[in-house]
């Protein structure tokens, strides 16, 4: 029978042991930002054939479980994948493997999901790996408002946006306006007929930009909006959105920087970053990571 302290050394390497035996386990290949190469999946299953069950699972993370594999097998197991560069982890106190929906190649997005969550990966995942936190600390990436991963159920959520900005004196006041009916937050609207978009009705999706034939809609502004605070699981939290528009990649991974370390000094053993936040109150925690840029 495995000690206790054999079980939480493996965990530790992103090895769960599968509650129906006393020596077997599931282990977790990190994908960096959800993709992998054919090459890696060809490791990955050669890897399970040789050392486990033959089976791989997909976790809601974003990581591939190698299934059924034996505590004996551990060591090999992961030694066999370095040699094709690829990693086990994502448990503990620390933080977790980015998740990132694939906005990069979708109609829908915004931005380069698998190039910022690939940054994310390597300078927080990999970069922070000794770092030991209050609690889990989980980050997602999504390339629109469609919120696909959950950006804002997580720790740290990134979403995509477009900020357009409509220019009235372009506008014929059409009959039906094409943009209006484009639009799928229904935030175009005309007030005494004169055009507006509701700041508190859109969600940014930049739907709209070029929509206009007269040129009404040609100006937007690129961006990524931060929420901070989201969980899922026995306690739910919807993150909050920071109210500045990070316009650039280093903007938003120095925020994340600066969210971590603080999660890191001001958070108490045991709480989510959720947690930390409702003490400390979200706008002093806001105006903390903001002050370099405001």
């Amino acid at each position: 029978m495995l000690k206790t302290e054999d079980i939480a050394r493996v965990k530790g390497l992103g090895c769960l042991r599968d509650k129906r035996y006393e020596d077997v386990f599931n282990v977790r290949v990190i994908t960096r930002n959800g993709k992998i190469t054919t090459k890696e999946q060809r490791a990955i299953a050669d890897a399970a054939d040789r050392f486990g069950s033959g089976e791989v699972a997909m976790t809601t993370r974003q990581t591939v479980e190698i299934q059924g594999v034996k505590y004996e097998n551990i060591e090999p197991l992961i030694a066999f994948l370095g040699e094709y560069g690829l990693t086990t982890g994502g448990t503990g106190p620390k933080v977790r493997p980015v998740v990132s929906c694939k906005g990069t190649t979708c109609v829908f997005g915004l931005i380069d999901t698998f190039a910022l969550s690939l940054a994310i990966h390597e300078r927080f995942y990999v970069g922070y790996h000794d770092v030991v936190l209050p609690h889990k600390f989980k980050i997602a990436v999504g390339g629109c408002p469609n919120n696909c991963v959950k950006p804002d159920l997580n720790d740290i959520g990134i979403i995509g946006q477009r900020v357009v900005t409509p220019d009235a004196q372009k506008c014929r006041t059409c009959r039906k306006c094409v943009v209006a009916e484009k639009c799928p937050m229904k935030a175009i609207v005309f007030e005494d007929g004169v055009l507006h978009k509701s700041e508190t009705v859109c969600n940014d999706c930049g739907r709209c930009l070029g929509a206009c034939p007269f040129g009404a809609f040609e100006e937007g502004q690129a961006g990524y909006r931060i929420y901070l605070g989201g969980r899922w699981g026995k306690k739910s939290a919807k993150g909050q959105p920071l109210s500045y528009l990070f316009t650039s990649e280093d903007e938003v991974l120095d925020t994340i920087e600066r969210a971590i370390l603080l999660f890191r000094d001001k958070g108490i053993k045991g709480e989510r970053f959720a947690d930390t936040i409702a003490r400390l109150g979200f706008e002093n925690v806001e105006r903390e990571l903001l002050a370099p840029l405001c």
